[in-house]
């Protein structure tokens, strides 16, 4: 029972921490902006130049040669993946406003447990991609084998936060399901276990 309660939340965790992990290196990967002098190009409201993203800080899971732009671009990422606001992880400063007079963020700020839950599953996927989806892909040696996709935040959570638990769909069993008469174990159906177990 108890070990139950415990996979959904590693599970979680590992999924986040893959997720954040291809997305530092997409962002790494990314031009670093226009060179010295040249203008910002459209971004901002109504298409007008947007500023440079302030230097990050208090960066403690993400490299910290990041700039602004890139730590902004890679919670863009994280938003569309989870479908989250920043405030999900975030809190607001209490002093600071924007320009349309909302509340700034208090980036620096780690008072939210669901920020430190964002670099745990950054943590984590970044260990699995540089483990475990790496082994799998070196075993993959076939020359017909299909690339594998990203692994990103939204491979698991398909925009929501708290995805939902997979379940897999109750196989057919009798005569007419998939592996012949009787369906797996039957007359004509799987014998024993799957291949390779």
């Amino acid at each position: 029972m108890r070990l139950k309660l415990i996979l959904p939340a590693v599970l979680v965790a590992c999924l986040v921490a893959v997720c954040t992990y291809s997305t530092v290196h997409a962002a790494q990967a990314a031009p670093q902006g226009p060179p010295p002098g040249a203008q910002a190009g459209p971004g901002g409201p109504g298409g007008a130049p947007r500023a440079p993203s302030p230097p990050p800080t208090n960066l403690k899971v993400l490299p910290k040669t990041l700039t602004g732009d890139q730590v902004r671009d890679i919670m863009r990422k994280w938003e569309g993946d989870l479908n989250a606001e920043c405030s999900d992880c975030h809190t607001a400063d209490p002093v600071k406003k924007m320009p349309n007079g909302r509340p700034a963020m208090n980036y620096a700020d780690d008072s939210k447990p669901e920020k430190e839950i964002a670099r745990l599953m950054f943590t984590m996927t970044e260990g699995l991609k540089a483990d475990q989806l790496k082994k799998a892909a070196a075993l993959n040696t076939a020359a017909d084998a299909p690339k594998p996709a990203e692994f990103t935040c939204g491979s698991c959570h398909r925009g929501k936060i708290n995805p939902e638990a997979f379940v897999a769909p109750k196989r057919q069993q009798g005569p007419g399901a998939p592996g012949g008469q009787g369906g797996p174990g039957g007359p004509g159906g799987m014998q024993g276990p799957p291949p390779g177990m």
